[in-house]
């Protein structure tokens, strides 16, 4: 079954509005995207009622470069729309998206010590066996929905696992990082957003009080025992920063994972040269990551004025630039219009770039990467046989709802998942 078509973009480009969830419902942004990297690469997208305007940047080579430059911008005014646009983010300086210069290295490196390749090396027999436990059974029941049973499933318990959240909270928490940067239901989108925040963080706050006073070997022992300069990180820096790692670790393998099966599915013949084993499992999942692109944009703050393109930006104005788009460049990318797994080179920014680079990449890549294995060794192939449901977000972009028939590979499936 294929998806409901969106519309075209409209030809004028002041009638698309970046900012509203809706745009991104309604339209094919394909076509504004193509558009403004040939004519407008960088964009003075207009202000909306309330809403000021905000420039847009949507090269590769741009991107890239403001990624790149803690100096001229800043992310401690916000880094996403939604805060950007309006009062900033109350986390500024104390959660490490939305900090820079020198705290910014001392509290990125405190996480990355709890999530270093050694300690995620034990996670990834874990990650393996769940994974395909949950797609076999999806496999045996012959058709469900792959988003909801399956990957849902796999970022979250991975995640949980390591922050040492119990198994019987993990639904319950799923639900709430939908809600506090997505929706399903495009009705409930910024109120359940803001109680979500509010509940993930509450939870979490509850959690570094137990660990303070019972330490067990999870990533919230580790930060709430962590110092810099011999200071404890305070309380609210280890909840932000929880809440941070459970909304990154789950979005976008999550994502990523179920645009995987639809893209397949629209293209047997990727699916088919996946399968026979002519493509390496590491460029199937670069090219599913650059595809798939679950986060859409970030944004700085200019600090001084600056010229982009003989274009002066006056400080304080925001600057965003467009994930999306940069992993479609033709200037960077043959065929990019085209989902090849074989994709060499593929240098794609679904994790940003420089010194914001997405510290969970190195999990998002092994989760993904045990899924594109399981549905090689389990599955013959796959069909959509339902209406595909997608979300309702300006910051990220995917699936919710995938119905899908399977069509379960010869070997026996209780081998396989051994």
């Amino acid at each position: 079954m294929e998806d409901q078509p969106l519309r075209a973009t409209p030809d004028d480009l002041a009638s698309v509005n970046l900012a509203d969830p809706q745009t991104f419902a309604d339209y094919d942004l394909s076509d504004y995207w193509r558009t403004l990297r040939a004519t407008r690469p960088l964009y003075r997208h207009p202000a909306v009622g309330d809403s000021p305007g905000f420039w847009v940047l949507s090269r590769y080579a741009d991107i890239v470069a403001l990624y790149r430059d803690n100096t001229t911008f800043t992310s401690e005014r916000g880094n996403v729309l939604i805060t950007l646009l309006g009062d900033g983010d109350s986390a500024a300086g104390r959660m490490v998206p939305v900090t820079d210069g020198q705290r910014h290295k001392e509290l990125r490196n405190v996480l990355l010590k709890a999530f270093s390749p050694r300690v995620l090396s034990r996670v990834g027999e874990h990650v393996r066996r769940t994974t395909r436990t949950l797609l076999a059974a999806a496999i045996d029941r012959g058709a469900g929905d792959f988003a909801l049973d399956v990957a849902s499933k796999i970022p979250m318990a991975t995640i949980c696992d390591l922050l040492g959240v119990p198994s019987q909270d993990r639904d319950y928490l799923l639900s709430l990082t939908k809600s506090a940067i997505s929706s399903d239901d495009q009705g409930e989108y910024a109120e359940a957003a803001d109680a979500a925040r509010n509940n993930i963080l509450q939870y979490f706050l509850g959690m570094v009080e137990e660990r303070r006073a019972a330490p067990r070997d999870d990533v919230v022992s580790v930060l709430a025992g962590s110092t810099i300069d011999g200071e404890f990180l305070s309380e609210d820096e280890i909840v932000l920063n929880c809440y941070s790692l459970i909304l990154g670790g789950d979005a976008t393998s999550r994502l990523a994972m179920i645009d995987a099966v639809h893209s397949f599915a629209a293209n047997p013949d990727q699916w088919a040269s996946f399968k026979r084993g002519d493509v390496s499992v590491k460029s199937a999942t670069e090219e599913v990551l650059r595809w798939a692109s679950p986060t859409m944009h970030f944004g700085r703050t200019a600090l001084e004025d600056v010229e982009i393109h003989g274009t002066r930006i006056p400080k304080g104005d925001v600057v965003t630039v467009w994930n999306v788009s940069a992993n479609r460049d033709e200037r960077v990318f043959a065929d990019p219009d085209r989902f090849l797994v074989d994709r060499s080179p593929n240098k794609h920014i679904a994790f940003g770039h420089g010194p914001h680079f997405c510290i969970g990449a190195y999990l998002a890549r092994l989760e993904i990467s045990e899924m594109l294995l399981a549905l090689r060794d389990f599955t013959a192939g796959f069909e959509i046989v339902g209406p595909v449901q997608r979300i309702y977000s300006n910051l990220l972009t995917g699936i919710s709802s995938l119905p899908v028939q399977f069509e379960p590979a010869s070997a026996e499936l209780e081998e396989l998942v051994l």
